[in-house]
């Protein structure tokens, strides 16, 4: 049927791939009504049953232009509802047994509590199903990273590839060639070990007995049992267990399946670390509102869109949470860390699109203005435009912090330089270095963190050599001309690069190493 939506709610397989046969399907009784996946003319596949699809079906008619989950993820509602069901009822159990309530105001209490559990669970089905559409079209431009990912899935010998209908390299190889990625069902499935797998890690570690860290359980429970009970929510029986599952939910919805992966390969850091930093860089950013801006303009503007700006936020919080696994080698201290940025993230925030010059207020306003008149109310808009700019603020901080000088003179020193030695354009032809593995990818990454500490250590060479009391700009200026011979030298670089065909990593580690010179002079 050419239509939008086939809804599976049966007993029986209907729909396999066309190199299957009927007994590999192993349903005699529908034999007679089954067809191929790349048959189905519907848009999307929807699972209300289980088994309605064989998951090689599934594959098939998403390869042909179709939606199509999993029967489980379809169907997570139910199980995520039984959760729910279970962590509430131990709670209010124990307190009926301490006899601080009655039986009869439990079954009460349960049933208003109805609509608040069926929006949590909806909402975590809406958040897991969006986290798969942007790993669709993530995989198309990087399906090294989801390959790495199953190699060491495989490796660990939590993942069987072919249990699980995971395509072989080669598949895998054809499909980059072509510039596809991993379909929907592949995804669901690599979506559910990766959850499955940081729940484990982060349940036996630190970070549920951090103070700041384990306010995640209040997420599991509906705010009239959090207001009633807050000493029983915090000391619940499996306290560890939900505050580890709804940071790895979170985690991975907001962040994507190969995040923790990525930043332990680049930071040589653990799960447990990793997770924290995540939760440091998104309260830092005040990420959780902005998303949740972005959700509500669901059919008010294209899908494709707000995947854009959730990836703009994406990118900002990836570069925080390096930076922090970066900075702080031992325990993060995850309050002490949000209470000493976020005022001056929060202060700065605000008037970040002011400080911007040239190129970068161009490229601020084209971002925002594109974003107003696609229908995004204009604080968002603004906020997500400022997604890169945002970034910078942690070496501010930073430089603030070790020169003693006001955080508004250190942030007027650093994007006065950043526009008067061009950085701004340096770091996107950097960003824009065309990537084919995983350890271009790498590199590409930490070239521009390479270029983020240096634009920190002239900022603080600059506030350092001049009066305190001196304009900004003029102490730029004063700071150039006494570093000419260098400053010329760093021009001649950006002259060659700009005549260059820009995409070999070379002339970028050659041209950071005339800035570090510079970055260097006068310590």
């Amino acid at each position: 049927a050419q239509v939008d939506l086939i809804w599976n709610g049966g007993i029986g397989t209907y729909v396999k791939a066309s190199h299957e046969s009927h007994a590999d399907v192993g349903d005699k009784a529908n034999d007679a009504l089954r067809i191929d996946g790349k048959q189905l003319r519907c848009r999307v596949l929807g699972e209300g049953g289980n088994l309605g699809f064989t998951q090689h079906g599934r594959i098939e008619y998403c390869l042909h232009g179709g939606a199509s989950n999993t029967d489980f993820i379809d169907n997570a509602g139910g199980v995520d509802c039984s959760d729910h069901e279970v962590n509430i009822k131990i709670l209010v159990n124990e307190v009926v047994a301490n006899g601080d309530m009655t039986v009869k105001q439990r079954n009460a209490m349960l049933r208003e509590m109805t609509d608040d559990i069926a929006r949590l669970v909806l909402k975590n089905n809406y958040s897991q199903a969006l986290a798969i559409s942007i790993a669709k079209n993530h995989s198309c431009q990087s399906l090294d990273d989801y390959i790495r990912l199953i190699h060491r899935l495989e490796a660990s010998g939590r993942l069987v590839r072919a249990l699980e209908f995971i395509p072989t390299d080669e598949v895998l190889q054809e499909r980059k060639a072509q510039n596809l990625g991993l379909t929907r069902p592949e995804l669901s499935v690599l979506i559910s070990y990766t959850k499955a797998e940081l729940k484990e890690k982060l349940t036996g570690s630190w970070i549920t007995d951090d103070p700041f860290l384990s306010r995640a359980i209040v997420t599991a429970f509906p705010d009239q049992l959090v207001e009633r009970f807050p000493d029983q929510v915090q000391n619940h029986r499996l306290r560890s267990e939900i505050i580890a599952t709804q940071i790895a939910n979170t985690l991975v919805n907001h962040m994507g399946i190969t995040f923790v992966q990525h930043l332990q390969q680049a930071s040589g850091r653990d799960q447990a670390a990793i997770a924290a930093a995540y939760v440091i860089a998104r309260e830092l950013y005040d990420i959780d509102p902005l998303w949740r801006e972005i959700e509500a303009l669901d059919n008010q503007v294209p899908a494709q869109l707000q995947q854009e700006m959730m990836l703009d936020l994406m990118r900002l919080v990836r570069r925080a949470s390096y930076w922090f696994l970066l900075k702080q080698r031992g325990s993060l201290e995850v309050a002490a860390t949000v209470e000493r940025y976020q005022p001056g993230i929060r202060a700065i925030r605000p008037t970040i699109a002011q400080r911007l010059q040239g190129e970068p207020l161009h490229d601020w306003q084209q971002r925002s203005t594109t974003l107003v008149d696609a229908g995004v109310p204009e604080s968002l808009a603004a906020n997500v435009a400022s997604a890169d700019s945002l970034y910078a603020l942690l070496s501010v901080i930073e430089a603030a912090a070790q020169t003693g000088q006001p955080l508004e003179r250190v942030a007027a020193v650093y994007f006065d330089l950043t526009q008067r030695l061009d950085l701004h354009w340096f770091d996107q032809q950097v960003r824009a270095i065309e990537v084919g593995n995983h350890w271009q990818s790498m590199a590409r990454d930490g070239l521009r963190e390479d270029l983020n500490n240096q634009m920190r250590v002239l900022t603080v060479n600059v506030l350092s050599e001049g009066s305190a009391e001196a304009d900004t700009a003029v102490l730029v200026e004063g700071w150039l001309e006494r570093q000419a011979s260098l400053l010329g030298r760093w021009q001649q670089m950006l002259s060659e690069l700009r005549a260059s065909s820009g995409n070999d990593s070379a002339i970028f580690t050659v041209a950071m190493r005339e800035l570090c010179d510079l970055a260097q002079a006068g310590v």
